[in-house]
């Protein structure tokens, strides 16, 4: 199973808001041994969130959705997922629950819409202040406010996919390659896939903090029992042509 994040509005498009949801997703993923497979960025705009849902409802992925959840005129997402669905959203009970006991006498029409939900939706527990999210099916709907949505995101990959986390058997690495070209190293590249059954990957510098002058990162990612293999190889024929690998790759 594919794992994305929709990540949900105007304010992140803008610049009003830096996002931090993408880095966060990969380190609880990562923590797991699970992988992000793509993440979309959409405005607060229903009908392309409406397009958007339909289309990984029809999917098998595992996928989040931070914000939107509220109830301003610009939060869309509750009644995105339900158009998507081809279902009502309807006042969920155990979010009710929460939510009374949230507010207690004060409690109002307005703040029990917070609850509404597609119908046959099941509630994510919000530790923070008891305003639950929602899940349909695979796809999990959080509140864009990170002390909120991570701990929310955090439950549910720890209640209800245990079972995936460290299952694949997934490792990464690469060296740094000075005064290269990856035209002159596809051979290489496209050989060491062919016969180590990994994904090579090459990304091209003009230098950074870590390397000043120009270099290529290239690397392998893979089984656990491939990549070192791979990478050895490659090493070999990276020096072979002479090139030169930073002593700390």
């Amino acid at each position: 199973m594919a794992i994305g994040l929709y990540i949900i509005g105007d304010e992140i498009l803008s610049g009003r808001r830096q996002d931090g949801h993408f880095a966060k997703v990969r380190e609880l993923l990562g923590e797991r041994g699970l992988q992000l497979s793509w993440v979309h960025y959409l405005g607060d705009e229903r009908p392309r969130l409406i397009e958007a849902y339909r289309r990984s409802f029809a999917s098998d992925d595992i996928v989040f959705s931070c914000g939107g959840i509220g109830v301003t005129p610009d939060d869309h997402t509750r009644q995105a997922a339900a158009a998507a669905l081809g279902v009502d959203c309807v006042l969920h009970p155990e979010a009710e629950a929460e939510i009374r006991a949230r507010f207690g006498a004060e409690t109002t029409e307005n703040r029990l819409r917070l609850g509404e939900f597609p119908a046959g939706s099941r509630i994510i527990p919000n530790p923070f202040n008891r305003i639950p999210g929602f899940s349909c099916g695979h796809h999990h709907f959080v509140p864009g406010f990170p002390e909120m949505a991570w701990p929310m995101m955090k439950w549910v990959l720890d209640t209800q996919y245990v079972h995936l986390h460290h299952t694949r058997d997934w490792v990464e690495a690469s060296m740094f390659v000075f005064d290269a070209h990856e035209s002159k190293l596809l051979d290489l590249m496209q050989a060491t896939e062919a016969e180590y059954g990994v994904t090579v990957f090459s990304l091209p510098s003009f230098g950074n903090a870590r390397h000043a002058t120009p270099h290529i990162e290239l690397g392998a990612k893979g089984a656990a029992d491939k990549v070192p293999a791979a990478m050895a190889a490659m090493r070999v024929e990276v020096l072979k042509r002479g090139l030169v690998i930073a002593p700390d790759a």
